[in-house]
């Protein structure tokens, strides 16, 4: 509105174009960073309620849940927090004091070092560069009057000697002497008072903020905004609480293993890295500086720098890469370029406190942007989930020809959960997004067979995997969402080839056919490995068998059930054709129709006179298995599951 205005005044008589919503973000995100460059002062105490009151809560709740009111429980945890907080800075400042106190003793053994690695080293090209480095600092450092020659002044006989003036300072005043001392100090304890106060009112308060971002958020749907925030909420808690006991240890250890190993100041770099190790991936590095060069400074030997680099780099992989995955579990993380970008970012709006600042706050964005709505692209940009849902990342790489990544992806997965569920959430919805390209003339016909060339070499890959369920745990960021998004799916019965009934005994009972196109067969393929790993042989036919020149060709011995696969159910009168010609070639073998993509559609049996019409893998396939073991012969004509997407005839 404001360019809109700022056009009118310039060009009154032209109308102003209307503006994009793509200029319209840009512009509030503009004015939002500048806002909070401009007013850090004030978020900067915010943000660090915010997360204290995130750590606190469950401290609180936990009183109350003692029957302490919360009138006495936010008091009691508040104190209790700042004097841990205050009690943490004093023994910093006694551990900066005793460190300044050690420095000039540090300086002679570093000499001797930089000595003795001289007389190792030969003068060459590089102590030469070095000597040249040398004399340039020198140069550039001389004052500019050394350098210009200037005339110098002939003496006047006359001229009489200025009388020099001296202006002394009068000593301070005890009340100047208290200002001095305590103006350094006005500025940290404003800060903390700032914070103070909006800790215990968000901590007594916490129930109305709660509501008034509900309303915010989406308060056409309370149920799903309630819980949303809710479990949001929870999960920072936890995570913040996880973290913060997580790398309290991990200060703690390093603080006892420099102690023991001889570092000055080790109480002081165990609870620098306990803060840094809050800026993941780099944190604990940039925290091990110090004492690395305190190590180099101590020791006339190299034993100590030796020691405190094994003792980070094990502490830092014990505790990032086998403590941490363990205790957080699947929480809401980061991806490593959002760490980077989000710990530049608040560093260049609020300096070193944003550095530290960065990784929780960006934690709360990508957590609220998991579950309200209006928030999804914080998820999207900065979260460490994948951009592309599961059978969009699988029909991605069907197109790009690389099945050996989905396979590879398809194994995570398989860790946790069984291959009919990786076929029936990703693989086939995978096709069902290629199956609706086709239908809007996104996807050329051409491109239809190395799909399926793509899927059929992904099934042959997978063919040593059981279809069971797992015990393992994945840690890979896709197969993560892909489980979380899967629906569990009833296990289907294996069967013995030799207590089947007469006309299953065939090598192949089940005879899968490929309606229309090549991503019929594709699935049709994947349903044939299914049925094939629980016992029951089937192969596949592909859609030029059952032309009218290619039904005459087509093998039906031994055939006890036929399983057409439509993805397009748009035709059902074409289904119906097939049906009827499948019928005149194996008129003993029942006939179940695949609708893959017919979740809500009207079609029936009786609309394309099958036996039975199934909408999903895990229906189709248990119908097929329960078909080939009836339990009476009475039943075997009309054996069927009552699973729902089933349709069977009455």
């Amino acid at each position: 509105m404001i360019l809109n205005i700022a056009d009118r005044i310039v060009r009154p008589d032209v109308t102003p174009a209307p503006r994009g919503p793509g200029v319209s973000s840009a512009i509030i995100a503009a004015l939002i960073i500048t806002g909070l460059y401009v007013g850090r002062e004030i978020f900067v105490p915010i943000a660090l309620a915010i997360l204290l009151s995130f750590v606190l809560t469950p401290l609180v709740e936990r009183l109350e849940s003692w029957r302490v009111p919360r009138s006495a429980a936010v008091p009691i945890v508040v104190v209790a927090a700042f004097l841990a907080i205050f009690a943490l800075g004093s023994v910093i400042a006694s551990q900066l004091t005793q460190l300044a106190e050690g420095l000039p003793g540090y300086q002679q053994t570093m000499q001797r070092k930089i000595s003795s690695l001289r007389s190792v080293t030969s003068v060459g090209p590089l102590e030469r560069a070095a000597g040249v480095l040398q004399d340039l600092g020198k140069e550039l450092n001389r004052p500019e009057a050394d350098s210009v020659e200037t005339p110098r002044p002939v003496p006047q006989p006359d001229q009489t000697k200025p009388i020099p003036v001296e202006v002394r300072t009068p000593p301070p005043t005890a009340l100047e002497n208290i200002a001095s001392l305590i103006s350094p100090l006005l500025h940290p304890l404003a800060t903390v008072g700032v914070v103070v106060i909006f800790v215990v009112f968000i901590l007594f308060q916490r129930e109305d903020l709660r509501n008034r971002l509900i309303k915010l958020a989406g308060a056409n749907d309370l149920q799903a905004a309630t819980s949303a925030i809710s479990d949001a909420t929870g999960r920072l808690s936890r995570l913040f609480l996880s973290q913060l006991g997580l790398n309290t240890v991990f200060g703690i250890v390093i603080g006892l293993g420099l102690s023991l190993i001889g570092v000055p100041s080790a109480i002081l770099w165990g609870i620098l890295a306990g803060i840094m190790r809050f800026v993941p991936y780099i944190g604990a590095f940039v925290a091990a500086f110090f004492p690395l060069t305190l190590a180099i400074a101590v020791d006339p030997g190299w034993s100590m720098l030796v020691w405190t680099v094994g003792l980070i780099i094990i502490t830092d992989v014990l505790v990032g890469h086998v403590i941490e995955p363990m205790l957080f579990g699947r929480s809401s993380g980061l991806s490593p370029f959002a760490v980077v970008v989000s710990a530049t970012f608040w560093t260049a709006l609020w300096g070193p406190i944003g550095l530290v600042l960065a990784t929780p706050m960006t934690v709360c964005l990508v957590v609220l942007g998991h579950h309200v709505e209006s928030l999804k692209f914080f998820d999207i940009l900065l979260g460490d989930r994948p951009a592309l849902s599961p059978p969009e990342i699988f029909y991605q790489r069907m197109l790009a020809d690389d099945p050996g990544e989905a396979v590879e992806k398809a194994e995570e997965y398989l860790k946790e959960r069984t291959l009919s569920e990786y076929y029936e959430e990703v693989a086939l919805k995978g096709l069902k997004l290629a199956q609706k390209d086709l239908k809007r003339d996104r996807l050329p016909v051409a491109r239809l067979t190395e799909i399926r060339d793509s899927v059929v070499e992904l099934i042959e890959d997978l063919a040593d995997e059981r279809d069971d369920a797992r015990e393992g745990n994945t840690v890979d960021a896709e197969a993560e969402a892909a489980i979380e998004a899967s629906v569990p799916m009833p296990e289907l019965p294996f069967v013995i080839r030799e207590g089947l009934p007469a006309a299953w005994q065939a090598e192949h009972p089940v005879l899968c056919v490929a309606e229309r196109t090549d991503l019929d067969e594709a699935a049709a393929r994947i349903l044939t490995q299914i049925l094939s790993k629980h016992g029951l042989g089937a192969r596949v036919a592909k859609k030029e068998d059952i032309s009218s020149s290619g039904i005459f060709r087509l093998d039906g011995e031994g055939v006890a059930l036929v399983c057409i696969s439509v993805l397009d159910d748009g035709s059902p009168s074409y289904t119906r054709h097939v049906v009827r010609k499948l019928r005149r070639k194996m008129p003993e073998a029942r006939i179940l129709v695949c609708y893959w993509m017919a979740e809500n559609s009207a079609i029936t049996k009786d609309t394309v006179q099958a036996d039975a019409i199934a909408t999903s893998l895990s229906t189709a396939a248990k119908y097929c298995l329960d078909l080939a073991q009836p339990r009476s012969k009475t039943d075997e004509k009309d054996a069927a599951p009552r699973d729902v997407g089933l349709r069977v005839a009455g």
